[in-house]
């Protein structure tokens, strides 16, 4: 027998959306400057790039983490003021760049093939390198030395306080690598020093050495003193809540 097709059903009138005279619908638009505007600061939202989270992650381990006495002594750097004078002073000791050796060669050349005398004396200049500067601070020849704080592996400077402790030659650290290395015309050093002064210097030189050697030198609080273990705001804020229950609780028993 042949099948019976149903026929097709009419197809229901869609209703009509009535608008709201009271409520008007508007669109959302997402795009810059549309509806949608940022109320607080979303830098910490964004996807930073590697290196900068690396060094983020770093600062935060440094915090968190216990930091032995011989690390943590890179951390007390020399104040504001101090930077400003040591780096006054360092600045006219600055050695010569490779124009104003090239300079210096011709004219002493010029000068010997006109037969005058040519000086030969050594400038006083600041002295950087780290292995240089090691030579000099066991030679006793370094008058002062500056450390860099970041130096990175601190592994290359973490003895060097202690050598100069022992060879009792003045030490500061001071904040900056790159500064030390615009002083010696280098992107960056690690440390520098320096062997003598002028006359005129000589007491600017020896105020530098005493405030050190009170500071650094025969100091050996910060030696001693461990770093870190700081933990975070949300760390904090439970930490001192669970010790201030613990505190109510015994002051409560305290009363029976």
């Amino acid at each position: 027998m042949p099948s019976k097709s149903k026929a097709p059903e009419p197809k229901k009138p869609k209703k009509e959306k009535k608008s709201d005279p009271l409520f008007q619908p508007a669109p959302r638009n997402f795009r810059i400057g549309g509806d949608i505007r940022p109320t607080r600061d979303l830098s910490r939202f964004v996807k930073w790039p590697r290196y900068v989270r690396l060094q983020r992650q770093k600062k935060i381990l440094q915090q968190r983490l216990k930091v032995p006495p011989a690390l943590h002594q890179f951390s007390q750097t020399i104040d504001k003021n101090q930077t400003a004078e040591l780096l006054k002073l360092l600045k006219k000791y600055q050695p010569e760049d490779a124009a104003a050796k090239e300079k210096r060669i011709k004219a002493a050349a010029e000068a010997k093939a006109a037969g005058t005398e040519v000086e030969t004396k050594a400038p006083v200049v600041v002295k950087f390198g780290l292995k240089h500067v090691t030579y000099l601070i066991e030679q006793k020849k370094a008058k002062l030395v500056v450390i860099a704080h970041d130096v990175d592996p601190i592994e290359l400077v973490v003895w060097l306080p202690a050598l100069c402790r022992k060879m009792d030659v003045p030490y500061c650290i001071m904040k900056g690598k790159s500064r030390l290395g615009h002083i010696v015309h280098q992107k960056k050093t690690a440390v520098c020093c320096l062997t003598g002064v002028k006359k005129e210097d000589q007491h600017t030189l020896e105020l530098f050495r005493n405030a050190f050697n009170t500071q650094y030198n025969n100091n050996t609080q910060h030696t001693r003193k461990w770093g870190g273990g700081i933990m975070g705001l949300k760390t904090q804020a439970k930490l001192a809540k669970r010790e201030k229950a613990i505190a109510a609780e015994l002051a409560k028993k305290a009363q029976y």
